[in-house]
Parts: structure tokens; sequence; C-alpha cells
């Protein structure tokens, strides 16, 4: 998984008008307010609230504003500072998907291998596919896609690479592992989430190491907003069995892992790609990381 950093362009740097590190104060308080903010309101008036948008979950606006909010502040603060050419040059970052094939590998069959050597553990690697009819799951993957996912447009989108500009990337991404697990906590009192029935513990130590599994990969990719897109989904991913909470605890062992094979890379923030927008042209698929904007 490690490799060689190779050397990097020249830095324009920030301009004054772009953000910087210290945007993402606002970047986190805007986050937090508004979906910790929206949740209060829905404990508040819960009766009132489910008679007209129903029960807390999925298809429920609420849950998906609150899930939606880092996706709409990184969002709007980049539209803010950089303008319309600017937005499109963030969404460019889409288009940012090579990387070394080991990390694709570990993407594509590491992660599915951790939830099942969970389930394996926790005596659930016997159960029935889930879904029956097979092409009964074709739904139940849009929000696999279309809900978690878009809360990295913020976090890895917007905090990941203003926080790699003053932190080499292993302690960047411990921070916002960190910030990630401490907004998710409402989840577990809103019955109805995904995470009233989890065990809070290893889902907040899991947050945290998926964080540092990821850095890497996003590193590798240039910033890539499509890679931590897919990461996002394969976590959310409904076909993989039920492991909780040995996928979690599972994942903090791969994230150390993680660490000590890339340590070289973790620990240099030369190896980091801190540029919110994407570069113009096409990079080089050799390169680690990119600076600008």
């Amino acid at each position: 998984m490690s490799a060689r950093t190779p050397t990097r362009s020249p830095s324009t740097g920030p301009t004054t008008a772009g953000l910087t590190p210290r945007s993402l104060w606002a970047f986190f308080l805007a986050t937090f307010g508004l979906s910790w903010g929206a949740g209060m309101l829905y404990v508040f008036f819960q009766e009132q609230v489910d008679v007209v948008l129903g029960p807390m979950g999925y298809t429920n606006p609420v849950f998906i504003f609150m899930v939606y909010t880092p996706g709409i502040v990184g969002v709007l603060l980049v539209a803010r500072h950089y303008g319309m050419a600017g937005l499109g040059a963030f969404f460019r970052r889409f288009a940012l998907w090579r990387m070394w094939p080991t990390w694709w590998l570990v993407l594509a069959v590491g992660m599915p291998a951790v939830f099942y050597a969970g389930a394996a553990i926790t005596g659930n690697l016997g159960d029935p596919f889930p879904f029956a009819p097979w092409y009964t799951v074709l739904p139940a993957l849009l929000p696999m896609f279309l809900i978690g996912p878009i809360e990295e447009l913020g976090w890895r989108g917007v905090a990941l690479p203003l926080l790699q500009r003053r932190l080499a990337p292993l302690w960047a991404s411990l921070v916002l592992g960190l910030i990630v697990a401490v907004w998710h906590t409402p989840s577990f009192l809103l019955s109805g989430t995904k995470q009233s029935a989890w065990d809070f513990w290893p889902f907040f130590f899991g947050v945290i190491a998926i964080s540092v599994i990821l850095t890497p990969m996003f590193n590798a990719a240039r910033g890539s907003l499509l890679v931590a897109f897919l990461f996002h989904a394969q976590m959310n991913n409904p076909v993989w069995p039920d492991a909780q909470p040995w996928d979690m605890w599972l994942f903090v062992a791969v994230a150390v892992a993680v660490a000590v094979i890339n340590r070289r890379a973790m620990l240099d923030r030369g190896s980091a790609a801190t540029a919110v927008l994407a570069p113009a042209g096409r990079p080089s698929v050799a390169a680690t990381g990119f600076t600008a904007p």
C-alpha cells in the first residue's frame, strides 16, 4: 500500500479570498449547528413531525437534511469563496480516480472482507441474503450512494484538505475522525436510525479508524471526491452482513496496520492533498497530492 512519494509541483498557495485553515471554524460550527439544531427540533416536536414527514429514517427529510449538512455547508463555502467557476473546479475532483491498484483492491475487496470477517466472529456469516428475490436489492442501493456519501463533500471535500495544510495526514485524519465521530453521536439517541441499535464505543472508534484508512487513499488519488464517495458507499452497502460491533473493531485493527505500513507518507505533509479545487489540466498518474487554492 505504501509507495514512494513523488516530488510535488510548486504550490501556488491559497488566495486571500480562498478557503484557509481558519475557515474550518466556520465549516464545523455551521455543520454542527444546523444538523444538531435540526435534531433537537425533531426531538422536541417528534410527534408532530412524524405525522407529517413519517418516522425517523432514510426517507425522513429531517434525517436526510442532518446527514446532508456537512456536504451542504462545504458546497456553500466553496461557492462563497470561489464563485461558480470555483464550484466547477471543486466538483472536478470527482474526475480524479487514478491511484495505486493496491488501494483499489483495498476499497473493492478489503472493505467487504472486514464485514464478512466481523460476521464470522458474531456468528452471522451464515445468515441468508437479506433481499429476496435478489433484484430487490437494487432500490436499497440508492441510499447507499445518495445519503451518507453526500457528507464527503464537506468532510473530505473541504475539511481534510484544509487540515492537511497544517497537520501531517495521520494527525489530520485522527482529528477529522474524532470530529466526525462526535458529530454522529445524536444518531444513537434517535430511534429509527441504524446507530440506535448499535453499541456506541465500537462505532465511535470505528469512525476514527475509517478516517485513518481513507486518508492515504484520498491522498494517493490527489484529493479525489470519487474515492471518498465510493469508500463511504462501501461502508453503507446493504449487501454486507450485519457484523456489529466486530466490524468496527476490525476496522480499528486495519487502521493501525495502514498507518504503520504507510507511516512515511502518513507523517509527511508533502504527501498530502491540500487543494479544495481541482488543478487545471490532467495531473500525472504518479502524483499523490497537489496544491492549489
